[in-house]
């Protein structure tokens, strides 16, 4: 951790780079030989009333300008200082600044220093124990994470002098560069955007704050520094230009951290986005690359994706290595050509490799240089992967293990390729920090579909397989669950044989989502089918299930917060007897059933709604239509109709245009309606259930001692 002196330095550095520093040159004596338009901003004198004059006279105390000497003379070797002093304003008022001296080196071997100095107003504030007799910053020297490159140029750009500092960040060492232009020191397009910027430097005067270039670094070398240069001009005496000084700090951490900080803050937003495994798989890659890694890979154990519980460590079993498939890849090149495996494929795992120590280990594989010599690993497991791995030039690798809740659930793999840093420690912790939250999301997602896949079985084997309306209609019937992100619902239908060859015809809906509403709608289906045993009206069957609903509720209610549990549900009971042609039917919350008669034409019959059940609230009424033999009953839910932004109405004229359609088979018209109406992807279950009448004479029903429907004579 730094001290709070070198945090103070480099907030000092940030707000210097941020302002820019006023700038002069002197000579061994300590004569001012070159000003810059800054340093005239900051205390009010131009270059001709102080070139040629001691920089001294400038300083305010005594004992600032007899610290400055000793400073000089003790920092000689070290070839720069810091320190705070008082310089003297034009206008006869002082001002504390910083100043930061370093020496520089030239051809005629004479000594000059660089002077930077800073109004303190525009720096954070120091710490306490700065502001005695002796400052701290006096005794510290600059940190050599955050070191100051000083350039100065000729009118003709020429480097004239030069400190230490800049030769060991910019990769142009002191002879090569001494007496060249930057064009000649280091050729190429870096260099000609930064000459140019120094031609308008010295044309206009106005100083270039901030201008960020690469180290012109060999090749061979894996590195990738950055710097930012701040120029300013340098006048004589008389006013003239007399060069371009370049003050340079290298920002490499600084960019790094902030690109850091940028991929953390993308995190929650591009991770995690829906509750599919193999998405976030592929979002965690997407969010590597290039941000992090030139290639990234996510690979997942197979029973992943399908909800189960994976292994607790994913090594070697016996032998065998289970199974993984690629739920994510990315890379900087089009195409992804570095990958052995398309997205979705089975991923071959190397039995002795870092991928297999991982897995067994739980830890990270973190390989700054990737070692490709012969007799690795690769070239007795994996001769097609060494094969990409030195196609591509992948030098750096890290492999992390996806965990949650102590169990792998796979391995994300980063590589670097055209960049050409190795990867740092701080890029591991990074990269396990985004393996972290898509591991959470992955369990998350995972254990969802482990719910789904459970309600669905549930509803499955609670829905009727083999549903028929015996001699009084035919039936077809569709039920469609939501999708993976809105979680199956709590709809259920039924078709139930009654007395007198009478048929009851069911459709409900629980509201909520999950194993519970699959678990409730099983406790209705049953409940509903006792009471439709009973031959009872359709509104008293409906009020006696709304007592059970609520008795359920109070029986799962938690006694400390009785008002957490509630059980909410809708449905629409008819019952139709081929005799009469009569269908009576009662709803709790439902929507109304469509009417389709034989020539196609679709109604709505005015039926009153009625309170869901489980309120308690309203009484439940009946109404009972004669229908023509071959009329068509549609019963359905709401997420058949609801579309998200329309009226319910909208939903309802859908509907009736989907129904008109005479000329489909019973069966046809069931799907063509589900095909029609259903959102994309759905929201909600869909079920429809569609009945078409038949009659029967009085003689062809068999007569029995169970009731024959008299509630309905």
């Amino acid at each position: 951790m730094a001290s709070s002196a070198e945090t103070s330095v480099s907030e000092a550095q940030a707000a210097c780079e941020t302002v820019g520093p006023a700038i002069a040159v002197l000579d061994a004596q300590g004569t001012v030989v070159g000003w810059s338009q800054a340093a005239q901003r900051l205390v009010g004198y131009s270059a001709a009333e102080v070139v040629g004059r001691s920089a001294g006279v400038l300083l305010v105390a005594a004992d600032d300008r007899a610290k400055a000497s000793q400073a000089a003379q003790e920092n000689t070797g070290r070839g720069r200082c810091s320190y705070l002093a008082q310089v003297r304003h034009r206008d006869g008022r002082s001002i504390d600044v910083r100043l930061r001296v370093s020496s520089l080196s030239g051809q005629d071997g004479r000594e000059r220093w660089v002077v930077c100095a800073t109004d303190k107003a525009l720096l954070p504030m120091w710490p306490a124990e700065a502001t005695g007799a002796e400052p701290l910053l006096a005794t510290l020297p600059l940190p050599s994470r955050l070191p100051i490159g000083v350039v100065i140029r000729d009118r003709h750009l020429r480097c004239i002098r030069v400190n230490d500092t800049q030769g060991s960040k910019d990769g142009i060492p002191l002879p090569k560069r001494l007496g060249r232009r930057l064009t000649e020191a280091a050729p190429g397009t870096e260099a000609e955007t930064l000459e140019a910027v120094m031609h308008q430097v010295l044309e206009s005067g106005d100083p270039a704050i901030n201008v960020d270039y690469r180290a012109f670094l060999p090749a061979n070398v894996r590195s990738n520094r950055i710097l930012t240069a701040s120029y300013f001009r340098l006048d004589d005496a008389q006013g003239r230009a007399l060069g371009v000084c370049v003050v340079s700090v290298d920002v490499t951490d600084s960019r790094r951290a902030r690109e850091r900080l940028a991929i953390l803050g993308e995190v929650s937003r591009r991770i995690g986005t829906t509750l599919d495994v193999m998405q976030t798989g592929q979002e965690l890659a997407d969010l590597a690359v290039p941000f992090l890694a030139d290639f990234a890979t996510v690979d997942l154990a197979e029973s992943v994706p399908l909800g189960e519980e994976p292994l607790a460590h994913l090594g070697p079993q016996d032998g065998h290595i289970p199974a993984f498939r690629r739920a994510g890849l990315a890379s900087i090149h089009p195409g992804i050509p570095e990958s052995l495996f398309a997205r979705g494929e089975p991923v071959f795992v190397p039995p002795i490799s870092p991928f297999t120590n991982v897995l067994r280990s739980g830890k990270s594989h973190f390989e700054p240089i990737l070692d490709t010599s012969p007799g690795s690993w690769l070239d007795h497991q994996d001769a097609a992967r060494a094969e990409k791995i030195r196609k591509h030039a992948m030098h750096s690798l890290m492999v992390v293990p996806i965990h949650a809740r102590g169990a792998v659930l796979g391995v994300a793999v980063f590589v670097r390729t055209d960049d050409p840093r190795p990867f740092e420690e701080d890029d591991l912790l990074l990269a396990e920090e985004l393996v972290s939250w898509a591991a959470l999301a992955l369990d998350n997602a995972r254990q969802y579909v482990r719910e789904r896949s459970a309600a669905l079985a549930l509803q499955r084997l609670l829905l009727p397989h083999h549903a028929t309306g015996g001699s009084a209609a035919d039936v077809a019937w569709r039920y469609l669950p939501a999708d993976s992100h809105h979680g199956i619902g709590g709809d259920w239908f039924d078709v139930i044989p009654l007395s007198g060859a009478r048929v009851a015809l069911v459709v409900g809906d629980v509201v909520g989502h999950g194993i519970n509403a699959a678990a409730k709608m099983g406790q209705l289906r049953t409940a509903m089918r006792t009471l439709a045993d009973m031959d009872m009206p359709p509104d008293e069957v409906l009020s006696r299930l709304d007592e059970q609903v609520i008795r359920l509720t109070e029986a799962e209610a938690d006694p400390r917060h009785p008002a957490t549990t509630t059980m909410a549900a809708t449905c629409l009971y008819a019952v139709y007897d081929p005799v009469t042609r009569t269908c009576t039917m009662s709803r709790a919350g439902h929507p109304p059933p469509a009417i389709i008669d034989p020539h196609g034409h679709v109604t709505f019959p005015d039926l009153p709604t009625g309170a869901p059940l489980g309120l308690g609230l309203v009484p439940f009424e009946s109404v009972t239509l004669e229908l023509a033999e071959g009329s068509v009953l549609a019963l359905y839910t709401d997420g058949l109709i609801e579309a998200r932004g329309q009226d319910i109405s909208a939903g309802m004229n859908r509907l009736r245009a989907a129904l008109a359609r005479p000329h489909l088979t019973l069966d046809d018209l069931c799907s063509s309606t589900v095909d029609t109406l259903r959102a994309k992807p759905p929201s909600d279950d869909v079920t429809l259930l569609l009945a078409q009448t038949r009659s029967l004479s009085a003689d062809q029903v068999a007569s029995g001692s169970s009731p024959s429907g008299d509630w309905n004579t």
